[in-house]
């Protein structure tokens, strides 16, 4: 089964900006890397194919893209549900998809197979932390058509909420927190 990790980097960063921030909130230094570049060397560990979908004008992503040799779609997106939809259209080659959120540079390379793993054997994976949802989800290609239809800013969650849903409970809040401030709080 082909499995790869679409990494969703095409956000406007407005909370990010609002709260003081400058540009765009994937670019902003985590010790050594930026968050994007952080979350994106753990995908490459996991050696799971990668796609980022990103923003035109992200050249701190594009870079990225370009220097680890990761493939990469560009759109101005106006919400998550659009940027599933172009990413998924753009490899519908694959078997299955790990959504995967750029904002979150804590998760490892270990979550990665892991959810892969389970969505050999079942069509939705999500991890949970304390009852919570986190990320990020696998879905199978039996969901292509309505993650190509994919609108709005809700992301996956039309298809999450009508379909069994494998919860696999994870004892690591990072998936459930995302950067969306320059203190670097995590929500």
């Amino acid at each position: 089964m082909n499995i790869g990790i679409l990494i969703l980097a095409a956000g406007k960063s407005e909370r990010f900006q609002n709260a003081g921030g400058k540009g765009s909130k994937l670019n902003f230094m985590l010790e050594k890397n930026t968050v994007f570049e952080k979350t994106l060397l753990n995908s490459i560990d996991s050696e799971l194919p990668v796609h980022v979908v990103t923003r035109p004008e992200n050249e701190g992503v594009i870079n990225n893209c370009l220097q680890f040799n990761i493939p990469y779609s560009l759109i101005n997106s106006n919400g998550l549900g659009e940027s599933i939809a172009f990413g998924v259209k753009n490899t519908s080659n694959l078997d299955g998809w790990i959504i995967h959120l750029a904002d979150m540079p804590y998760i490892n390379s270990h979550l990665f197979i892991r959810v892969a793993n389970k969505l050999k054997h079942h069509t939705l994976v999500r991890p949970v932390y304390n009852g919570l949802p986190g990320h990020p989800v696998g879905i199978s290609a039996k969901y292509y058509t309505e993650l190509i239809n994919l609108v709005g800013d809700d992301g996956a969650k039309s298809i999450l909420r009508r379909n069994l849903v494998y919860q696999l409970n994870i004892n690591d809040e990072n998936v459930v927190k995302d950067i969306d401030y320059p203190s670097v709080d995590n929500d």
